[in-house]
């Protein structure tokens, strides 16, 4: 991960970027960027080099949107998903709770995922964890997330993309372990794992592999998808592909 607001012109850069994307895949490992914004040539050798899933998040809903990021459109994040989907590596795109929302912005983000021409293969769900000295960060309004909210939001990320890896992403450390537990019941199937995210701290692995053990959790091999639910291994449940029928516009 690099937490640039876009690669732009900086090939030096983005060549270093694209031998280390090889170097990992040329080990066995799925491989998972998050850069900022891509065009589509950039998103095109990053799938040569053999890259497996973009991390690129929309964060909230359109409405809210302006309210949190100014540096960006939302236009801008659904091109880089469309770039990164197009290219043929896995879309990995979620939010943040905490922003400020209201319910229905946290609705509105779901909808916004749900109603793309696919599904995205992992979509984070975050609580924000505040760094002073930043804007969110001293915002005395801006209201702590719980465990209920996290699990409601997982619940209907669950529902309405029943396919998708739903990842439970920041904030981890500020959950016990049973209210992570509640989480994946709720239908979280997958973290990010390592003791540190671009920009904050994450549980350490060990507590994570410690965890796992007590709930019995096993993790997927790489480059392989999520096991499928019951009802659909037993053909009770058939899941097609929809393709959309109209572009979507966001301001």
């Amino acid at each position: 991960g690099a937490a640039c607001r876009e690669l732009g012109n900086k090939k030096n850069a983005f060549n270093h970027i694209l031998d280390m994307v090889k170097g990992v895949n040329g080990m066995g490992l799925e491989v998972c960027c998050t850069l900022g914004m891509l065009n589509a040539e950039q998103a095109k050798q990053l799938k040569e080099a053999g890259l497996s899933a973009y991390n690129h998040n929309l964060d909230t809903s359109p409405e809210h949107y302006p309210n949190v990021i100014t540096t960006r459109t939302y236009e801008d994040r659904l091109d880089t998903i469309a770039n990164v989907r197009d290219a043929g590596i896995s879309v990995c795109c979620g939010g943040i709770l905490g922003l400020g929302e209201k319910d229905t912005d946290r609705v509105g983000l779901l909808h916004v995922l749900a109603t793309l021409p696919e599904h995205p293969e992992s979509v984070p769900i975050n609580a924000l964890v505040s760094v002073e000295g930043t804007p969110l960060g001293d915002d005395g309004d801006i209201g702590s997330v719980d465990a209920f909210d996290m699990a409601r939001m997982i619940a209907t990320a669950r529902i309405v993309m029943p396919r998708t890896m739903v990842r439970l992403s920041a904030g981890r450390l500020s959950f016990s372990d049973a209210e992570q537990y509640m989480m994946f019941q709720a239908g979280a199937n997958s973290i990010f794992n390592g003791d540190k995210l671009l920009t904050t701290s994450n549980p350490e692995f060990d507590a994570d592999q410690a965890l796992f053990d007590r709930l019995g959790f096993v993790g997927k091999p790489a480059h392989k998808g999520p096991m499928p639910p019951p009802m659909e291994a037993d053909g009770g449940v058939v899941i097609t592909k929809v393709e959309s029928t109209q572009e979507q516009q966001y301001a």
